[in-house]
């Protein structure tokens, strides 16, 4: 995901440097290039070693190390680096950086360094809320840095509160967010429905489906990535939402028709993946059905079509993407779909086809307009999801603004 961008670590003098080999490491295995500048305190906390081993790359820590491959060794870094993150942001580090002063390796490369820059502050709660700070911050964000904020809870100094590094995990999407794609969907508000709902028979049971929500979810990531404003409208799903969207949680079709419905007329595209219910129980009992002898039928009813809706009342501008599931005559149920829904383009894929379906971790997809029919061959979620919004862009261009 990775390839061919390069990322510059800073490390300053704080406990949390500790943490900062373990994404030193995710970074590599995404195949980017990755520099570390320590400053001297920060040797104290871990040796320059263990990053040299993980990153292939010298760990920078003396201005005047004559052994550098580069002249100037933080100018050419500084041109070199697509993003950087000084984590952990000690106060000493961020008032340098906030009043221009650059007295080593670190503060003099981030003050020649033009990529994007990140600062994730990691200090005592006090030294956090201290007002002075708390300008510098302001005035970093004003140089337009960004801040990536600190989390709660109880601190090496064995005090409680606002100041801790957030993990190595969450460093990354940061790093991700900045750098991983093209912004092609700047400006761009798209919603993403995805999951299964439930339907109550009673307090105990209820009617679902097989649907995990990995293709939504990951269709919503790539959006995200790509710079798009995305809300994600949600079914019960057991994997983590991607982080930066907002996540609207619902149960029941009912409550996901209100929550797509409801935020539908502000947004661009509208993929609508989530496996609603076509049919929820008449009566939902109060108490729990008790088990009797011979059979039981349960009464059914239709419940609201939420792509039909949005078909009939879409805007000229909108891009309105639905998806098919079937397990048989999938082009042809497919075709009927999307021209009875008004639909501007449906992805179709076959249950019975080997690596398609609910909770497989690759998919097989077809996408359909009214004027094409593409295959794709059998890729990861992932993959599918940025062909998806790739074959969607390409679409978009024809649209009124």
């Amino acid at each position: 995901m990775l390839k061919g961008k390069t990322v510059v670590i800073g490390v300053t003098g704080g406990v949390a440097a500790y943490k900062m080999p373990n994404l030193a490491s995710m970074l590599v295995k995404m195949h980017a290039e990755v520099h570390v500048i320590m400053t001297k305190n920060a040797v104290n906390f871990i040796n320059p070693i263990a990053f040299e081993s993980l990153t292939n790359t010298k760990c920078l820590v003396d201005t005047f190390d004559r052994n550098f491959q580069f002249h100037v060794a933080h100018v050419s870094l500084a041109k070199k680096a697509d993003v950087m993150l000084i984590a952990p942001a000690t106060a000493n580090v961020i008032g340098k950086l906030a009043h221009g002063i650059a007295d080593d390796m670190l503060t003099t490369t981030a003050m020649a360094c033009k990529a994007p820059m990140l600062i994730a502050p990691a200090m005592n709660t006090n030294m956090y809320e201290n007002p002075i700070l708390q300008d510098n911050l302001k005035i970093l964000k004003s140089y337009g840095k960004k801040i990536i904020e600190p989390a709660s809870g109880m601190l090496a100094c064995q005090d409680v509160g606002k100041g801790k590094m957030p993990e190595p995990s969450e460093l990354l999407w940061h790093i991700l967010k900045e750098i991983a794609c093209t912004k092609d969907l700047t400006g761009k508000k798209v919603l993403v429905s995805a999951g299964p709902t439930r339907e109550a028979i009673d307090p105990v049971r209820y009617i679902t489906n097989h649907s995990t929500g990995k293709m939504g979810y990951a269709i919503a990531e790539n959006a995200m990535l790509r710079g798009a404003d995305v809300t994600l409208v949600t079914g019960p799903c057991s994997i983590a939402p991607p982080p930066f969207v907002e996540v609207v949680p619902v149960v029941t079709a009912q409550e996901m028709f209100d929550a797509v419905t409801g935020r539908a007329k502000e947004q661009d595209i509208l993929i609508l993946t989530a496996a609603v219910a076509d049919y929820r129980p008449a009566e939902t009992a109060d108490e729990k059905i008790k088990k009797k002898d011979g059979d039981m039928s349960i009464a059914l009813t239709r419940t609201k079509d939420i792509i039909g809706t949005l078909g009939e009342h879409k805007s000229h501008r909108q891009f309105l993407c639905g998806f098919s599931m079937e397990t048989q005559n999938m082009l042809e149920n497919s075709r009927k779909k999307l021209k009875k829904k008004h639909l501007d383009m449906i992805v179709a894929n076959n249950l019975k086809v080997e690596g398609a379906g609910f909770g497989t971790d690759t998919n097989v997809v077809t996408l359909i307009t009214n004027d094409e029919v593409k295959e794709l061959p059998i890729m990861s979620k992932k993959e599918a999801a940025k062909a998806i919004l790739d074959y969607i862009l390409g679409n978009l261009q024809s649209f009124p603004v």
